[in-house]
């Protein structure tokens, strides 16, 4: 089996051919400022990514190149949906279905804000991702393993829930009101655009703000939804 070796050149050509340039932001914990430093985080994951895949079938993608352009560049993306929203300077992060850690683990590496929990019912993608943070070295994120509605008490509520295929969007709105905030958003992750204001409205939720991007040759798009106020 041939060696797997990214590294953060190969980041920061593939994130600039991406139309999403890596640039130092001295926002984030120490260590993390450059953008070398992101790609070199970046690099760890993909090639732990791209070697587990191999047995435990964690992704579709199998080079790291294809990885990136159709799985990576969402969390770059998602980076800066998230700089643009209203959040506390802290917020607490619920990553809903992680898998393998997609979106959550990589957008670690460009935004840091509060605590971040990847929840994850599956075993061994929990592993893996638990494998992946301790190489990283991601400041306050955490793998919770289980159902999400057995995430505990003292974690919630949430400020921000983020989605991507955990459920129907309908069906999330109902399931996520016990963990999230007064305030809280909701970010889903599609290959739709947001749905009408109409239709958010019967579920007592209003579109904030939506984002749509290249990623590959997709179209993908970011939603933030919050609660209407009674």
């Amino acid at each position: 089996m041939s060696k797997i070796n990214i590294s953060a050149a190969d980041i920061l050509g593939a994130a600039s051919k991406s139309g999403r340039r890596l640039q130092a932001d001295p926002r984030q914990d120490e260590g993390f400022k450059a953008a070398t430093d992101q790609a070199r985080v970046l690099a760890y994951y993909l090639t732990l990514l791209v070697k587990w895949n191999k047995s435990m079938n964690l992704v579709g993608p199998q080079g790291w190149e294809q990885v990136f352009h159709s799985l990576i560049v969402d969390s770059l993306h998602l980076a800066d949906f998230l700089n643009s929203l209203e959040l506390p300077e802290s917020p607490v992060s619920l990553d809903l279905g992680a898998g393998a850690g997609l979106p959550g683990i990589p957008l670690r590496a460009l935004w840091q804000a509060g605590d971040y929990h990847l929840v994850e019912a599956r075993q061994k993608r929990s592993i893996f991702m638990r494998t992946a943070l301790r190489m990283m070295k991601l400041p306050r994120t955490h793998v919770f393993e289980g159902r999400a509605e057995k995430i505990p008490q003292q974690t919630l509520p949430a400020d921000l829930i983020l989605s991507k295929a955990f459920m129907p969007w309908k069906e999330l709105l109902v399931f996520v009101k016990p963990m999230l905030a007064p305030q809280g958003r909701i970010v889903v992750l599609s290959n739709d655009p947001a749905p009408s204001v109409h239709d958010l409205e019967e579920l007592g939720h209003t579109l904030e703000r939506s984002m749509e991007y290249k990623a590959g040759d997709k179209i993908h798009y970011f939603w933030c939804l919050r609660p209407i106020e009674s």
